[in-house]
């Protein structure tokens, strides 16, 4: 038996067991790069789970965006209940990068409001990887940026076993050593408490403490609680203990980096100097000396993040430690690369260097950063291919780049096993589009079904959404400013019938997997460019090919050039189905798929639902809400939501909602 155990009440059907024979064959025989091309609905999550199981390989799976990312992590999930499959996206709910803008002489400072459930999918990945050989990690792009060296992070372990000499203090210093905070009194994530000889400790990674008793300084008792209510799980003979966060300030004190440092700000300093910055240089100076004196004191500072050439020991220019290097370090070259939806996949991790070597170069230059700053970056994308062993490009509309590289080793998949051909559509005038729409979406109502609609703006998308609430339709709008974990809950919620509709932009487009929808409305379809081009319409047209009764609406003064390439595309693979299914005798069959469980819980007590509407509801929630009544602790919840609010509030230039939201988190804190 494999390491790997694939658990499903289906098999390959359709074109799909070819497709997996080619994929697994052209691996054993050495073929680095491949593409799977299958149309939307096709199986292809299910071809690449077999592919998987019959490979025996770690695998990592590529998404670009964080909502496809938790849709394939829940249906790996489902796949392989037995193994250790992993979640691997930004743990930002909200970011803002430290910036400079010179022209009216502004710094911004770095802003982020950190999730602390993705913070341990993140370090329970990384845990996963290095201690277990059946690992499988769906990752956004996010795995492509600086996260600290895999060695260190794997030495710095406690590890133990019942009988070993070891006293408390060793334990804890131990403890502190690995980033993990003593709170007696506050036990949660991340943290441990000392009672007597008895040590508990929350892992930053996991959901169950561990304990650990010592008598006359040896280990009697190792036992696994509930952190909750403190019940008994399990006895242990013996545990590792990974570190609690990925950057790990012990480094610097074990390497005089503090000296190394101080000679490179000497020395930068004089350059500025040469330059005639004499006010940069000051600057630089003053920044660097605090952020050594709070790292000293306390072992953390914010942008810790950009001296970690220092304690990573690499040279300038070197490439950073990604997730990547923690496969290589675990498995060598015996792992898989799977990049979704490659062809907008691939152009995103290509493009992420630049971006960032842009906004550091101001930053060095006027006197906020050393240049060490500037290797705390993404790969590059030549970096990136060099780390991965290989890829297979998976997408409905795979790109030329992925084409040229597979050099002819393409498996396709072109055969929906439930028989659903591709969608009818109508191309409608734009002058009457949001009418129609609504007309439209009334009309499913009353069949049970649902629809999506995509627009080119986020004010669009809330703008449409209140107009149809209005007329009595249960609406949710979808973008980049609802949180990541929140995404998967709205699109469940839309299949489960909470929602007739959803309003979003290209958040809508690759992967989604939604059998309850039958009709894909595009506003604006005329309107030439990235969310209109040819591979986006054929993507987001694909979203109507789960259901039999699949429909799309182009809403559109003129016929495009990208419209007409895209529409005779869909016909084109609607034509071929259809030959399969009357030579088959298929008859087209709606898909059943179930709705998983939330990537993660929302936890009680939290206001996270009360926040999902804009404008009126956060209104009224401000109206009813009774500061006295709070604990310290709800109330510094809220205000942490609140700020969020107030940022998207600002976004959309709704000034006055923005300043009231401000005036209530000065009054919660």
């Amino acid at each position: 038996m494999g390491k790997f155990k694939l658990v499903s009440s289906f098999g390959l059907t359709g074109d799909q067991s070819q497709a997996v024979e080619k994929i697994t064959k052209w691996i054993k025989d050495g073929n680095k790069y491949q593409v799977l091309l299958g149309v939307t609905g096709s199986g292809k999550t299910f071809s690449v789970a077999s592919s998987i199981y019959r490979l025996q390989l770690p695998t990592l799976i590529i998404s670009h965006n964080k909502t496809l990312a938790a849709q394939l992590y829940q249906e790996m999930r489902d796949f392989f209940p037995e193994n250790a499959v992993s979640f691997f996206v930004s743990y930002y709910d909200y970011y803002q990068p430290e910036a400079y803008i010179p022209s009216t002489d502004t710094y911004i400072e770095k802003d982020a409001s950190i999730n602390e459930l993705i913070d341990k999918l993140r370090l329970q990945t990384t845990t996963n990887i290095l201690s277990r050989k059946d690992t499988i990690v769906v990752a956004s792009v996010s795995c492509i940026y600086n996260i600290g060296s895999p060695k260190d992070y794997g030495k710095f372990t406690l590890e133990t076993k019942i009988g070993s000499n070891l006293a408390r203090n060793e334990v804890v210093n131990r403890l502190v050593e690995l980033q993990y905070v003593r709170s007696d009194f506050g036990f949660h994530r991340g943290t441990f408490r000392v009672f007597g000889d008895t040590i508990d400790v929350y892992p930053s990674y996991q959901d169950i403490s561990l304990r650990i008793e010592i008598e006359e300084e040896k280990v009697s008792k190792i036992t696994t609680f509930d952190p909750i209510s403190g019940k008994l799980i399990t006895n242990l003979m013996s545990f590792v203990l990974y570190p609690g966060k990925h950057f790990l300030s012990q480094v610097f004190r074990q390497n005089n980096i503090f000296e190394i440092i101080r000679q490179d700000l000497d020395k930068r300093t004089t350059e500025l100097k040469n330059e005639g910055k004499e006010f940069e240089a000051r600057r630089l100076t003053q920044k660097v000396n605090y952020d050594l004196e709070m790292i000293k004191e306390v072992g953390y500072v914010k942008g810790i993040e950009n001296y970690s050439r220092y304690f990573d020991g690499r040279q300038p220019g070197e490439a950073p430690h990604s997730l990547l290097d923690y496969f290589k370090q675990a498995y060598g070259k015996n792992w898989m690369v799977v990049v979704d939806e490659s062809h907008i996949t691939f152009p995103q991790i290509r493009g992420m260097y630049t971006g960032d070597l842009s906004r550091k170069k101001v930053l060095v230059d006027y006197g906020f950063r050393l240049p060490a700053s500037f290797d705390n970056r993404p790969l590059t994308f030549t970096e990136f291919m060099k780390r991965v062993p290989n890829f297979l490009a998976v997408s409905a509309t795979p790109g030329d780049w992925e084409l040229s590289m597979s050099k002819g080793f393409v498996a396709e998949q072109l055969v929906r096993p439930t028989g659903i051909v591709d969608p009818m559509i109508d191309v409608r005038q734009v002058t009457t589009q949001v009418l129609d729409i609504l007309k439209e979406v009334k009309n499913l109502r009353l069949k049970g079904q649902r629809a999506l609609i995509t627009t080119l703006t986020k004010r669009t998308a809330e703008d449409l959404s209140e107009f149809l609430k209005k007329e009595g339709l249960k609406v949710n709008y979808l973008h980049s400013d609802v949180k990541t974990l929140e995404r998967s809950d709205i699109l469940d919620e839309l299949r489960s019938g909470k929602y007739d509709c959803l309003v979003g932009i290209n958040l809508l487009r690759e992967g989604l997997d939604l059998p309850e929808v039958t009709l894909v409305a595009i506003l604006d379809a005329d309107k030439e460019g990235f969310l209109r081009s040819e591979v986006s319409l054929i993507q987001t047209m694909g979203r109507a090919s789960r259901h039999p009764e699949g429909r799309v609406i182009l809403y559109a003064q003129n016929v495009t050039n990208s419209m007409k390439k895209a529409i005779d595309e869909v016909e084109r693979r609607r034509n071929y189905q259809l030959k399969w299914n009357e030579k088959n005798n298929i008859v087209p069959k709606a898909i059943v798929k179930p709705i998983r469980d939330r990537v993660i819980e929302r936890q009680e007590g939290e206001f996270s639902e009360l926040f999902e509407t804009k404008k009126t509801q956060v209104s009224k929630i401000l109206d009813k809400l009774d500061i006295k009544s709070l604990t310290p602790m709800d109330a510094k919840k809220i205000a942490k939501k609140l700020k969020t609010e107030m940022r998207i509030a600002a976004d959309n230039l709704d000034f006055e909602l923005a300043a009231t939201i401000r005036d209530k988190v000065r009054e919660l804190e």
